[in-house]
């Protein structure tokens, strides 16, 4: 007598976690492509963008202006990556990176007592004493950082070009 139950394949139903995650990813990645194109668009004219990173005195005049003229474009090329789903992985570990450099600099403005608006969605440059918002800017950061650490750990979502090709399933 042979026992048939340990014969037959079984079917695995699909834990609420793994039913959950791939439209939360979507979700981070939709919400987060949208923060980046914001924070782009609002950093044009590129002159805008070179006063913010000049506001934080951390870089000598030329690399301040290369940063200013490149970070709206950097920002764009990573939106595009994310809402296409194209790279998933990379695009959000990058973003969450990008959220961290953005944080340390918010950071060392606010070590050094400057008074400047961070430039995150257009503006930038010195403001009056008690008009930094360096606290809620942070808090935002940290947020962003972290839709991006998700997709970074779990970048299978629905609508994503990586799955077309194969590369997460």
């Amino acid at each position: 007598m042979t026992d048939t139950t340990d014969d037959a394949p079984t079917t695995q139903q699909p834990t609420r976690w793994e039913t959950v995650q791939p439209w939360l990813t979507l979700a981070c990645r939709i919400g987060l492509a949208a923060v980046l194109i914001t924070a782009a668009v609002t950093k044009f004219p590129p002159a805008l963008s070179v006063q913010a990173v000049e506001a934080y005195d951390l870089f000598p005049t030329e690399v301040a202006q290369l940063i200013g003229y490149t970070l709206p474009l950097f920002e764009l090329a990573l939106a595009l990556l994310l809402l296409i789903g194209l790279a998933t992985r990379y695009a959000g570990a990058v973003s969450a990176l990008l959220m961290v450099v953005f944080i340390a600099g918010i950071l060392s403005a606010m070590a050094r007592g400057l008074n400047i608006d961070c430039g995150c969605f257009g503006g930038g440059g010195q403001v009056d004493p008690g008009e930094t918002t360096y606290g809620i800017s942070i808090a935002r950061d940290i947020a962003f950082f972290a839709m991006g650490a998700f997709i970074a750990i779990w970048p299978r979502s629905p609508f994503a070009l990586d799955r077309v090709l194969g590369l997460f399933r």
